[in-house]
């Protein structure tokens, strides 16, 4: 008995074979990138179309695409970019001043239980003040300007950076801190070298909730007093009817917030780059 092949069917099978293959590599390399956009797109088409279809009165929101283009001749003109630098300056200025120091304390207060015993009573007093409330006070202190938009700012960014700095500090590992001291290493290269590396993706997740703080409140402290920034940006198109420079300066805080997360991420994986190489 002769078993003849059919070479053309062996070929059509293979290339069905290989054209699979590649289709399911070619979805593997782009499924994150679908799986991370996809509401965001399905989100911006609502956005583009319900105003188009009557669905939503397009006075109060006008198309997206109608939005990206009044900001981009807003931009051309020259007058986006200063209000965006305004704006960061002063969120970064709240921001740093909050890590300058809630960073510090939280570390001291984390690693020395007495302390934190002591203080512990007025600091929950202080973090439970509503921050809107203190604004008068401290406009009567520091006055309309750059100053009282950082104060309230710091106000807000402090106190989720404390509070994860210290939990970082008590969640360090005893087992590694017991180690440390049976070898005789002493407290302050056990804090250095123990405690300190294990608290940085807890002090790293309380600067990403703060930045989104800080931003937030950019936009209130901006809304009272200022001449400029995103938040005036807003507040002054709301008055004038500018319906389309409102979401402009909507969707700008949104890209600022957005990379602030990205950078505090790409900065966490540096700093704990140590635990790949652990793993690995």
């Amino acid at each position: 008995m002769t078993i003849q092949v059919d070479k053309a069917g062996s070929t059509n099978g293979f290339n069905g074979i290989s054209w699979r293959s590649a289709a399911r590599s070619a979805w593997r390399a782009v499924e994150p990138v679908v799986r991370n956009s996809a509401a965001i797109v399905i989100f911006l088409l609502i956005w583009e179309m319900a105003p188009r279809l009557d669905l939503i009165n397009r006075t109060f929101l006008p198309p997206f695409l109608e939005v990206i283009v009044k900001g981009a001749e807003y931009a051309w003109a020259g007058e986006l970019l200063p209000q965006i630098l305004v704006s960061v300056g002063r969120a970064a200025g709240g921001f740093a001043l909050g890590v300058a120091t809630a960073i510090p304390l939280g570390l001291l207060l984390g690693w020395y239980r007495p302390l934190e015993s002591y203080l512990n009573p007025l600091l929950q007093l202080l973090r439970q003040t509503n921050p809107v409330s203190l604004f008068p006070a401290f406009i009567l202190f520091f006055g309309i300007g750059y100053l009282t938009n950082v104060v309230i700012i710091y106000w807000v960014v402090v106190w989720p950076l404390l509070l994860a700095t210290v939990n970082g500090v008590r969640q360090a590992d005893p087992a590694l801190i017991k180690y440390a001291r049976s070898v005789g290493l002493p407290d302050r290269q056990i804090f250095l070298k123990v405690v300190l590396p294990s608290a940085v993706p807890s002090i790293i997740t309380g600067a990403r909730l703060a930045a989104t703080y800080s931003f937030l409140m950019l936009v209130v402290s901006e809304m009272v007093g200022a001449t400029s920034g995103l938040g005036y940006l807003i507040v002054n198109a709301q008055y004038l009817l500018s319906i389309h420079l409102l979401y402009v300066g909507v969707i700008v805080l949104a890209l600022l917030g957005i990379a602030s997360n990205w950078g505090l991420v790409a900065l966490e994986r540096r700093l704990t780059a140590w635990k790949q190489d652990i793993r690995s």
